[in-house]
């Protein structure tokens, strides 16, 4: 079948990624990479940024789109939600200040009201000086209904792995095996000790601006580090068949909405979606997801300070 052209404009900012046959998954990191397998991928056009502010804010601009985080929660939907948290807000990282373990995530995430794409560290923060950097506290339908106002769609979870990889087979990062060849960072991830201490070798406390990183072998910046990617893909934490599968990948076509639910919060029905790519709060002591074959679940109702996204589009 004859793929419809494009709109020339559809194009800018984006590469062409021919599609094949690539070694999914990893067996030498976290369980839930595994089992390493084939996957196939078509060819898809995708961004070789994530979305920045600056191109959320035409977004908003021009559809008048409200986020998830700037709207208040029902109490109805979360069963056991004190009233006075029934306020707009989201989810913010804040450094401690005293040495503190990685047992606890509530030592460092803080739901913060008026926290949202406009002020991503809370309603005293802003994006004036952020126009280049990507987008942050987006939901997955915020995401995705950028990505429909765009003419273009999220990628799926091989998608995005086979775009993160840059061509380099079987490595465990996207330029290699080493994870500072030449004691040089390649992404914007955390350096020192994770929460509380971070040696900016890389430059940055928080997000960076987009390019500000070398390209991998694909000519796409920031697929590592910098913030996460929502894709298209349900979490589930069993692994998938190995084997061939053409267009996407086992967990992709068995995966059920249902399955994805977080079963730590049974009271709870929110289903999650693949996180990819890492963030700037990836450490070596912590969440060591710096890497094309991680993944993470994320409750499609939950933006933070970390996530973002990118967009392609199906030849």
């Amino acid at each position: 079948m004859k793929s419809r052209p494009l709109k020339a404009s559809k194009f800018a900012g984006m590469k062409l990624i021919r599609g094949g046959e690539f070694v999914m998954g990893s067996d030498r990191h976290y369980p839930e990479e595994g089992p390493a397998r084939l996957a196939t991928v078509g060819d898809f056009w995708i961004d070789e940024r994530p979305v920045t502010n600056r191109a959320f804010a035409a977004f908003v601009a021009a559809t008048g789109h409200r986020t998830f985080a700037e709207i208040a929660p029902d109490p109805r939907d979360y069963p056991g939600m004190p009233p006075e948290m029934a306020v707009a807000g989201s989810a913010v990282f804040f450094r401690p200040d005293a040495p503190t373990g990685t047992d606890d995530p509530s030592k460092w995430w803080a739901y913060a009201f008026g926290a949202d794409w406009r002020h991503p560290w809370g309603p005293d923060s802003g994006i004036d000086e952020l126009l280049d950097h990507p987008v942050v506290q987006v939901a997955y339908e915020d995401a995705a209904a950028f990505a429909r106002w765009a003419g273009k769609t999220l990628p799926t979870e091989a998608e995005w792995e086979y775009a993160a990889r840059g061509g380099v087979e079987g490595a465990a990062f996207a330029w290699g095996e080493d994870l500072e060849p030449g004691e040089r960072p390649m992404a914007n991830y955390w350096q020192g000790r994770f929460p509380y201490e971070n040696t900016l070798e890389d430059g940055w406390e928080r997000t960076s601006p987009v390019g500000s990183f070398p390209a991998n072998g694909f000519g796409l910046y920031d697929m590592i580090g910098n913030v996460w990617e929502w894709t298209t893909d349900w979490y589930s934490d069993r692994t998938a068949t190995p084997g061939p599968t053409c267009c996407a990948p086992a967990r992709a076509r068995t995966v059920a909405e249902h399955e994805s639910y977080d079963p730590a919060s049974p009271q709870v029905k929110i289903p999650r979606r693949v996180l990819k790519g890492g963030s700037h709060l990836c450490a070596e002591n912590y969440c060591q997801r710096y890497r094309p074959a991680a993944r993470h679940p994320q409750a499609i109702d939950s933006p933070t300070s970390h996530i973002g996204f990118r967009c392609i589009v199906r030849r």
